[in-house]
């Protein structure tokens, strides 16, 4: 019997949180990290939770389900790179959990970004995580890569807690 693995699911827009929801309803196991930032209206100000990756849901299901998935309304096709359907490790998404449960400022970045110095954390909440760093502006920001769906993640990380390693 084929093992679950995490896929990555393209929803349409602004539909992650129904598409998610639809596929928990189904006895799917789903993950939708969400962020909360604030957000700035003419008269007045709000927290609102947003999905940390535009348009992405990850899902654990096995291959022979993919089809079943994408009848749920809003989910649009699973990501594929290299003919192959994208994947998540376990790894990789225990880091994004990581991540939402600390609540630092998160910032996602889909673009392709250099390769810079790789760095370990040896401060604060993300403590012993490891990365790269790249520069923006004053700040110094700690990229994490998700290689199954080509994203960055940009969290701001203060210089102190940052040791360069080989």
């Amino acid at each position: 019997m084929e093992e679950p693995k995490w896929y990555v699911m393209y929803t349409a827009s602004r539909s992650e949180k129904k598409v998610a929801d639809r596929l928990v309803e189904k006895g799917l196991e789903v993950y939708l990290p969400m962020i909360e930032e604030l957000r700035q209206w003419s008269d007045r100000k709000k927290k609102v939770k947003r999905a940390m990756f535009n348009g992405y849901v990850f899902v654990k299901t096995i291959r022979n389900q993919l089809w079943e998935c994408l009848q749920v309304p809003g989910a649009v096709k699973f990501v594929h790179f290299s003919g192959q359907h994208a994947t998540v490790r376990e790894e990789d998404l225990e880091i994004i959990k990581r991540i939402v449960d600390t609540g630092v400022s998160v910032e996602s970045d889909g673009s392709t970004i250099d390769p810079g110095q790789k760095v370990k954390v040896i401060g604060g909440p993300l403590q012993h995580m490891t990365g790269e760093v790249i520069e923006k502006g004053n700040q110094d920001y700690f990229l994490i890569r998700i290689p199954g769906i080509y994203q960055n993640l940009l969290i701001s990380v203060p210089r102190k807690f940052l040791e360069v390693t080989a």
